[in-house]
């Protein structure tokens, strides 16, 4: 998928309390061989087919609807809610959204070095109490669904890679 490859999480990276706090993060990165502000990286994530799809089902499921005019105002730092997310922390190469909920957190990241870009793509899924026990622990539906999550993270970033190429093709 494009070299999509799983990392540790940087040092300065918004998604870090989380994984200090003990919840569930993951990493991921791709390489572009050109320059990518972090405004273009979150509009190309949030506009590709996968993300769209999502998208939809979001307007559906939860009554979340959002639009590629809505992933513009986002990535130009206009407005900090976007479908199912608010912005939770926002810096200059990166923004970390947390879900209406409050239970994940997703997490864009731009490292530009000369003429190629590190994009990075990361995830927290926050402990909730456990009802009976009070202990925090992640939700059961969680390890079930850990599979797919890694996949189409994958997906997401390979799309957004992608996306990012042609449009400077068209440029």
């Amino acid at each position: 998928m494009l070299s999509v490859e799983s990392s540790e999480l940087p040092e300065n990276a918004l998604l870090q309390r989380y994984r200090e706090s003990g919840d569930y993060t993951d990493c991921y990165f791709v390489d572009i061989e050109r320059a990518v502000s972090q405004a273009e990286y979150i509009q190309a994530f949030y506009t590709t087919l996968p993300f769209k799809t999502e998208r939809l089902i979001l307007r559906w499921a939860v009554a979340k609807p959002s639009s590629d005019e809505d992933a513009s105002l986002l990535a130009a730092g206009k407005v900090d809610r976007f479908a199912a997310w608010l912005v939770e922390a926002r810096q200059e190469d990166q923004i970390l959204l947390s879900d209406f909920r409050g239970r994940t957190r997703s997490w864009l990241m731009t490292k530009v070095s000369g003429h190629s870009t590190r994009l990075y793509f990361g995830s927290a899924v926050v402990k909730e109490q456990d009802p009976e026990t009070q202990e925090e622990r992640l939700a059961k539906s969680f390890g079930l669904l850990l599979g797919f999550h890694r996949l189409y993270s994958r997906v997401l970033l390979s799309s957004a890679k992608r996306r990012l190429l042609r449009l400077a093709r068209t440029a």
